[in-house]
């Protein structure tokens, strides 16, 4: 909606303000950097997915409320300078709920969480407001309907990360994790004509459709869910990489490390015959990768803010790019209602 966009501007032109976050041009005593680009190419889509601007105005409208602090389990979304920017607030993460103080407020992150998150809440007489990505949430309900069908659930993910861990606490005796295509070709289950498959949602679509062509082969009964787990908006960045890798010399991909999806935009580039390298902002930008490049590709994964793609542009404009263009894949219209606890 056009307010959450304005106000996104708003505090982007407050962060900007910050002399600690302005970019810094690197000295060139040498004169190595004369090959530096002249054209920036953003992508679009980019940035913020409808569940991250959910979470985010989830924690911002619960400080309003309730008043600081509120606690956060875990990082309300996979990105420092957000985590950054609401502890400024007031925000206060936490890696576990029960490390909240009995009572007090505190909000899920995007990712989700498994049930005995809920209980150990409900134990301490938390405020629990759930900020879970509905799309994650699909995810959720659907390995508990497999799970009641006795079905093994081969859940496609990556080991450790939060999505995966919540999924897995709602069928614990049921999911069996597939990582790759080599797991997916030797992965044992009780009994092959009762399995079905379920994906964490931020992966690669490129390396999931080959997943699951691998259990497809080996387990011919195997049983999809109702609709594609990968999100629309992992689809649409990772499309649009495609779409720019074409006409960029390199590709920067603006997140930060433990963000997944931001590291596929960096491996769908790469499979795309573009160089691509992942940056929290524009300090991480080695001059060595842009050194002959004509072309800069700039987008960033669905947990970056857009202040950070503007410090980037102004950064690759410091050092000689005069032409930026966005290049259009596709419309995104997706919006999802606040948790009803911060609708007021």
């Amino acid at each position: 909606m056009w307010y959450r966009r304005e106000k996104r501007r708003s505090r982007a032109a407050t962060l900007a303000g910050d002399r600690n976050n302005r970019h810094v041009v690197p000295e060139d005593p040498t004169g190595t950097m004369k090959g530096m680009p002249k054209r920036i190419l953003l992508a679009w889509p980019r940035g913020y997915c409808a569940g991250v601007e959910r979470a985010i105005d989830t924690v911002e409208r619960a400080l309003r409320i309730y008043g600081p602090p509120v606690y956060v389990r875990k990082q309300i979304v996979h990105n420092i300078h957000v985590v950054r920017d609401l502890e400024s607030k007031g925000a206060v993460f936490v890696e576990d709920e029960r490390d909240v103080p009995e009572g007090a407020v505190c909000v899920l992150s995007a990712h989700g969480v498994a049930p005995a998150v809920y209980d150990n809440a409900a134990d301490r007489r938390l405020n629990l407001i759930d900020a879970t990505c509905p799309l994650v949430t699909k995810v959720h309900l659907e390995a508990r309907r497999f799970a009641r069908e006795d079905r093994t659930i081969l859940l496609i993910g990556h080991q450790g990360h939060e999505e995966v861990v919540g999924t897995s606490g709602e069928a614990p005796g049921h999911i069996v994790l597939v990582g790759s295509p080599e797991e997916a070709r030797t992965v044992q289950v009780a009994d092959p004509g009762s399995v079905s498959y379920l994906s964490q949602t931020t992966l690669s679509v490129d390396e999931t459709n080959e997943i699951i062509d691998v259990l497809r082969e080996r387990f011919p009964d195997i049983q999809a869910p109702p609709r594609d787990d990968i999100c629309y908006a992992t689809q649409n960045r990772q499309e649009a990489v495609k779409d720019m890798a074409r006409d960029a010399d390199v590709i920067l991909v603006i997140g930060s490390d433990n963000s997944s999806n931001s590291k596929r935009l960096v491996e769908v580039a790469r499979s795309s015959g573009a160089p691509a390298h992942l940056v929290d902002d524009e300090s991480h930008i080695e001059p060595a990768w842009l050194d002959g490049a004509d072309t800069v590709g700039v987008t960033s994964g669905a947990s970056a803010p857009e202040w950070l793609v503007e410090r980037v542009v102004d950064h690759l404009k410091a050092l000689g790019a005069t032409e930026v263009r966005q290049l259009h894949t596709v419309d995104e219209q997706v919006r999802f209602s606040l948790p009803a606890a911060v609708r007021a």
